[in-house]
């Protein structure tokens, strides 16, 4: 799995996360992980976003979470 982890956005506390799998893509926010003095820990992070990763994989290999397609209405 291909693994994009975005910057920080504090005001929410999240990583806006890109994964893909078999030509599936999922984008979704991970909570960021904080150190002792409140700021934005990026090691921690990662570890947090592998785990959520697992998930993510699964699903896909269950179908949950597969390609989407967008299709145009205006004609």
């Amino acid at each position: 799995m291909k693994i994009i982890i975005g910057t920080d956005e504090p005001a929410t506390r999240t990583v806006a996360v890109v994964f893909e799998q078999d030509g599936v893509r999922h984008e979704r926010p991970v909570n960021a992980c904080l150190d002792a003095g409140d700021g934005y820990d990026a090691a921690v992070t990662a570890t947090r976003v592998d785990e959520v990763a697992r998930g993510v994989a699964h699903k896909i290999a269950l179908g949950v979470i597969g390609a989407t397609n967008v299709t145009d209405d205006k004609n």
